[in-house]
């Protein structure tokens, strides 16, 4: 069979052939899937285009198949679109090159409109107007609280005299002072009405200038949303995927019953689909797929050159488990339960709180998928505690000091200590290389990446403050260990200080997430120091790590 995407393997195979086919969301590529991606990654090497054309790195994926004729090859596609044009990866579903498609016709039609916006945004009266109408308003907060003030001043003063005349005036002496002060109330609150009346025409002509310039440029955004929606509403109705077992589902009805309800952006554009697609459409048998990062990282991503990735869960899980379907797939290792055979190690107790060591692997809280956790364990160890008995989380796979309240009382004030952070904290790690610099801070705002939770992202516009101070202790063979002392506590925050470009650049050994997965994550809370909830005696707990 001739197919121009379907790429042989070019050395004799070093394993057998997998027994099903990747899980494509967590995995180890297989040996298979490792050789074509070497090759794939050769090709890249040579190509100048993938040296310089793209500033921003992209992902990249190999599907290992057989062809009709039985031989043993791989496909190769790419996430996303490219600046340029390449005939070496598999089509996308949909053709966005062609001049004639609806979408670039329907995307001329916004870029006009933004054109339009810049050039009505550079109107210099904007800024002026902005600022004017801003300090009237806030000239107007500023006059009408002081009157308000000046009204409860008066009030005040009212007061006392009506209570001096109660005892020192005659009955008629003391209805005229009542009535005296009853206008003067009256006239101090028709101030205040008029005052916020004055205020009010005057903030509403600053804002009727300022929308007669503004207005124009909010039609054509909410033209351009429309526009934007209806274009995305039809690019959706273009994607309809096949299976394994010649079954066909289109894009929108895949994402009918997920949270979000509809697609997002970008969704069937990834390598995974557009390899299973193209194999599908052409009778080819997937064996195996990979899938890997090359160029630089993105700005608010963890993506390493050259490592293997899952496929992302918010754009990817419902069009894969629809594709997968009459395949004999991995079983889910994520569904394993690590901490299983761990126990927890008491580092102390007594009636209303305890420290334990939480062993790497082990939920804090119950999962999905897996129930054991530390809260199972402790409401079976301690039936009669109140409240919810875990004051702060640790990950699954980072072990350590945790500290329990055995009652609602004991909780608050725990609790407390952690959000007015007068709780000390120390980690320990051992970095995944060696590490220059001797101490700093790593100041990066985090939030979670909405399309494959749980990763987390470097997000200034919404992301929560997240700060670490570490130290560097001592290397260890081309490995570096550190003491993390973290600020705040965001979720996945040392492990993202560590991993992003803008941190250490260096994840932690073992982080299967943002760095290359080993017997274990190299993460443990070592130290750990905060109040008593009750004598209020100031205690220091310290476990040393197993690695």
């Amino acid at each position: 069979m001739t197919n121009s995407f379907f790429t042989p393997l070019k050395q004799p195979l070093g394993s057998d052939l997998p027994e099903c086919f990747t899980y494509p969301f967590y995995y180890e590529p297989h040996a298979v899937c490792l050789q074509a991606a070497e090759q794939l990654q050769q090709q890249l090497k040579t190509n100048s285009n993938f040296n310089q054309a793209e500033q921003e790195g992209k992902m990249f994926g190999v599907l290992v198949v057989k062809d009709e004729s039985g031989d043993l090859g791989y496909l190769s596609a790419f996430s996303g679109q490219l600046s340029f044009e390449s005939n070496d990866f598999v089509p996308a579903l949909f053709d966005f090159n062609t001049e004639t498609s609806f979408f670039n016709i329907g995307q001329a039609e916004i870029n006009v409109i933004n054109q339009t916006l810049d050039k009505l945004a550079e109107n210099p009266d904007i800024a002026i107007l902005k600022q004017m109408l801003n300090e009237q308003q806030q000239r107007a907060e500023s006059e009408i609280a002081h009157c308000r003030q000046a009204i409860i001043a008066g009030r005040k003063v009212r007061k006392a005299q009506r209570a001096a005349g109660l005892a020192n005036t005659s009955d008629d002496e003391y209805q005229t002072l009542l009535a005296q002060l009853a206008k003067q109330s009256v006239a101090e609150k028709n101030q205040l009405k008029t005052l916020t009346e004055d205020w009010r025409v005057k903030v509403g002509e600053g804002q009727k200038a300022l929308s007669l310039i503004t207005d124009d440029i909010d039609d054509l955004k909410n033209k351009r949303k429309r526009l934007s929606n209806s274009l995305q509403q039809q690019l959706f109705e273009q994607y309809h995927f096949l299976n394994a077992e010649g079954g066909q589902n289109s894009l929108l009805s895949l994402f009918e019953q997920t949270t979000q309800g509809r697609p997002p952006a970008g969704a069937g554009d990834c390598a995974a689909p557009k390899l299973l697609q193209y194999a599908y459409q052409h009778k080819m048998k997937p064996l195996a797929m990979a899938e890997f990062w090359w160029g630089t990282s993105p700005k608010s991503e963890i993506r390493h050159h050259g490592q293997f990735y899952g496929a992302c869960q918010g754009k990817c899980k419902p069009i894969l488990t629809h594709m997968l379907q009459g395949l004999t797939v991995e079983v889910n290792p994520l569904l394993n339960n690590p901490g299983r055979d761990k126990q927890l190690e008491f580092v102390y107790q007594d009636d209303v709180m305890a420290v334990i060591n939480k062993p790497s692997g082990l939920l804090s809280v119950p999962g999905k998928q897996i129930q054991d956790c530390v809260v199972s364990r402790l409401r079976m160890l301690f039936p009669e505690a109140s409240g919810p008995l875990i004051v702060h989380r640790l990950d699954m796979s980072t072990s350590g000091l945790m500290v329990i309240a055995l009652n609602k009382q004991a909780h608050k004030k725990l609790q407390q200590q952690f959000v007015q952070r007068t709780v000390k904290k120390r980690y320990v790690a051992i970095l995944d290389g060696e590490l220059k610099q001797k101490t700093g801070l790593i100041d990066l705002p985090l939030r979670v990446d909405l399309e494959d939770r749980p990763r987390q992202l470097v997000c200034y516009d919404y992301g929560k403050p997240a700060q670490t101070k570490w130290q560097t202790i001592e290397y260890l063979q081309g490995k570096t260990k550190v003491y993390f002392y973290p600020v705040s506590g965001r979720t996945h925050q040392l492990r993202v200080h560590s991993a992003h470009n803008m941190g250490l650049s260096m994840p932690i050994l073992g982080d299967d997430l943002y760095g290359q997965k080993a017997n274990r994550l190299h993460l443990h809370a070592e130290m750990l120091e905060l109040e008593h909830p009750k004598n209020k005696t100031r205690m220091t707990f310290q476990v040393d790590a197993d690695f």
